[in-house]
């Protein structure tokens, strides 16, 4: 077949150069940029240096900042207040002198002079619960924010600093040289919102028997970010876009009344002092149990507890090193499982908090949930490193911290719940978990790129959710993202805008990252090269501060293959994939040219004379005659003949065209009279010529009776009513369907 198809297709490419020279000359048109959707993304991304190379590796001279904190923290249940006293250590470990030091205070968010509530848009086509309209237009701002009570030097004087709404600075009375180190104090309390009422990622729950489940996190001022990428990430805290943190250690003492079970990040340093006896032999069998969780405080106990009520406290110890953040969780209504998880022979720790009112949902799921969350992902990045991984039952909340989440997923009062609560429940137990990977430990600014954490963290979640569960409803990428990349462009962002200023903030981050990384694993890379890539960016950036750019040159480094062109069009704007067929046309062997060759024969007869004898495609069948292909192929040596297939008995040529803007693969699936089937994949770079319109030839022995183009809907095209051939017709009520869905 080889030498047919030389032979036929020199023939359309010596006759498609010779009418390209026979253009009719137009008067110069001026210059233009390159536009190619294959031009390298060099004009995008930042120039490699010795910190972040071009292979998307950290560089030799990669250095980052690090932070240790050590805290006295006091919960005042009564009042529902916070306090707290940390000590900093902060190592300038970058080859920069800094003037002064920026850190967060994302409890001023809600502050009573806050912006926040400002920068939002209110109209009349709005809608509130009665509760809502008193809170924000009759009720009195509540008092909560920091209450910054000092800041000093670790020697006790009074250090200089300002406080710029989310951000406060550190004025250094001399600059900070590279390898010193800066230690210095800071005392504070704030009033704890109502979580359930007031909004917020963490803060606390009322039940009606007068208990509280805290869920605390944001509590203390904390280091911003300084690299060699943002200098200081100082951007403000609106409440969406969430943080850019330092690793370090911590050292945490959290006093609460005694009755309370408190669990944290880090481990536990008074196991004797705030646990019974018998919960220690508890927890000791859990470290044994690989199977099913144990219970290291039961329904039944948790039930006594919520009637105690104490006036006494206990003081929880905690110690973690190389985390970016530190959050815990207090209530004396919990029950308390975990069970032990094989992360390649090292043993972690599952375990969940939860209330009565979490049952009997959590206790059959959020622990088994935790480990598989931890086993799958460990596949696909890197083993998890911490001792253990906790999820606490809050009810409005899905947040994620070193080693800690608080997730929603609430039963009926009677115990009986739904599968959407179920899967709701398995689903954002698996992302927050999920979240210890990224950004964790995989450290990338969240503050300025959403989607480097919650992009890649959904994808991997829903591979994690098909191990728990095979028939579990992960939704269905990419398909999930085409009503989004449907929408006007007026509220369409690029995935590569900061969080805080785009429209559908969930499909932009989460939704449509994820799309694109299932399209780069199962149409364009396939499974092992996109696994190694992954993997490998995940290994690279363990602990460090990825940017963008990491991810993209290492994804390409490690697979040898070019996806500037995916990056381009999927990351960097609001481009759709619309690929369809336009036309298909019969086609048969013939000797004679057509009009337009014989002129080109007239002008140039001593280029037609060497060529010889010539073969031409023409959609008139009266014209067809393959007598001059089966006069060379018999005149060929049987070795040749042998190489050979039969000459086709069909051929059709299908135009196909691109109203999208985004180049993408074009899958076909040909259905032959005999009903078998045939697909194939023509890469994205069919497109590099043409932008708009591409030809494919189809030979075959058999009938093509139907082609269709994405026939499993992976490449997230909007629009499928051109995906067909012959063109499939739809009754007007179908139609009407298809428009309100989209």
């Amino acid at each position: 077949m080889r030498k047919y198809s030389t032979l036929l297709f020199s023939a359309l490419f010596v006759s498609a150069s010779l009418f390209a020279q026979e253009a009719p000359k137009k008067e110069p048109q001026k210059g233009h940029i390159d536009q190619n959707k294959f031009r390298q993304l060099k004009d995008f991304l930042a120039t490699p240096n010795d910190q972040r190379t071009a292979s998307g590796a950290p560089g030799h001279a990669y250095t980052q900042q690090k932070v240790d904190y050590v805290m006295n923290i006091q919960l005042d249940e009564a009042t529902n207040k916070i306090y707290g006293e940390e000590n900093i250590t902060y190592h300038n470990n970058s080859k920069d002198n800094l003037e002064y030091l920026w850190l967060q205070l994302d409890q001023n968010m809600r502050a009573p002079d806050s912006k926040t509530p400002l920068a939002e848009s209110k109209g009349t086509n709005g809608f509130q619960t009665p509760e809502k309209f008193v809170s924000d237009n009759i009720g009195k701002p509540k008092d909560f924010g920091f209450k910054i009570e000092s800041v000093k030097y670790a020697d006790g004087r009074d250090l200089s600093h300002t406080i710029n709404r989310t951000m406060m600075r550190i004025n250094l009375p001399k600059p900070l040289a590279p390898g010193e180190v800066f230690k210095f104090n800071i005392k504070w309390n704030y009033l704890i919102n109502n979580s359930v009422k007031d909004g917020g990622r963490s803060g606390f729950e009322l039940f009606p028997d007068g208990n509280k489940n805290y869920t605390i996190a944001q509590f203390f001022p904390r280091l911003c970010v300084y690299n060699n990428v943002e200098g200081w990430q100082n951007m403000q805290f609106w409440g969406r876009s969430e943080w850019a943190l330092e690793f370090g250690d911590y050292d945490v003492k959290i006093t609460v009344p005694a009755d309370h079970i408190l669990d944290a990040t880090g481990e536990l340093q008074n196991e004797k002092q705030v646990l019974s006896k018998e919960q220690r032999n508890r927890w000791e069998k859990a470290r044994e149990s690989y199977k099913n969780p144990v219970f290291i405080v039961t329904q039944k106990e948790a039930e006594e507890n919520e009637k105690a009520g104490t006036t006494k406290t206990k003081t929880w110890h905690f110690k973690a090193n190389q985390v970016r953040d530190f959050a815990f969780a207090s209530s004396r209504k919990y029950i308390w499982d975990a069970m032990a998880v094989n992360i390649n022979g090292k043993t972690v720790m599952a375990v969940s908090l939860y209330p009565k009112e979490g049952n009997p949902l959590w206790e059959e799921h959020s622990t088994r949930v935790v480990a598989n969350t931890l086993e799958e992902y460990s596949k696909l990045t890197f083993d998890y490193p911490y001792s253990k991984a906790i999820s606490v039952h809050a009810k409005d909340q899905g947040m994620e911290y070193p080693m800690i989440c608080f997730n929603y997923g609430r039963p009926n009062p009677d115990g009986s719940y739904s599968d959407r609560v179920k899967n709701g429940m398995i689903g954002v137990i698996t992302h927050e978990v999920g979240h210890n990977f990224f950004p964790m430990i995989v450290n990338s600014d969240e503050r300025q790129w959403t989607w480097m954490d919650e992009g890649l963290n959904s994808f991997v979640e829903t591979l994690a959710e098909l191990d728990y569960d095979p028939n579990f409803n992960t939704g269905n990428l990419p398909k999930d993202i085409v009503r989004y990349m449907s929408l006007d462009q007026n509220r369409l962002s690029p995935i590569m805008s900061q969080g805080d200023y785009v429209h559908n903030f969930g499909p932009n981050a989460y939704t449509k990252p994820a799309a694109g990384l299932y399209m780069l694993r199962h149409t364009i890379m396939g499974p092992e090269l996109f696994d190694y890539a992954f993997r490998t960016y995940s290994k690279r950036w363990m602990f460090k501060h990825p940017t963008p750019a990491d991810f993209f040159r290492t994804m390409e480094d490690a697979s040898g293959m070019d996806l500037d062109w995916f990056w381009r069009g999927w990351f960097y704007t609001t481009d759709y994939n619309d690929i369809g067929i336009k036309e298909v046309k019969p086609l048969y062997l013939t000797n004679k040219p057509d009009e337009k060759t014989k002129e080109l024969q007239e002008q140039y007869p001593a280029y037609f004379a060497r060529l010889g004898k010539l073969v031409y495609l023409t959609t008139n069948k009266e014209e067809a005659n393959d007598s001059d292909v089966k006069s060379y192929i018999n005149g060929l040596s049987a070795e040749e003949k042998a190489s050979l297939n039969e000459i086709p008995k069909y051929m059709y040529q299908v135009e196909f065209e691109k109203p999208g803007g985004l180049v993408l693969p074009i899958i076909v699936e040909l259905t032959y009279a005999d009903g078998t089937k045939k697909r194939e994949t023509f890469p994205a770079q069919i497109w590099k010529k043409n932008d708009n319109k591409v030809y494919r030839v189809f030979t075959s022995s058999k009938e093509i009776k139907s082609i269709v183009v994405d026939p499993d809907l992976e490449t997230a095209d909007i629009d499928t009513s051109n995906n067909s051939w012959p063109k499939q017709t739809t009754n007007k009520f179908d139609a009407f369907k298809s428009k309100a869905k989209n």
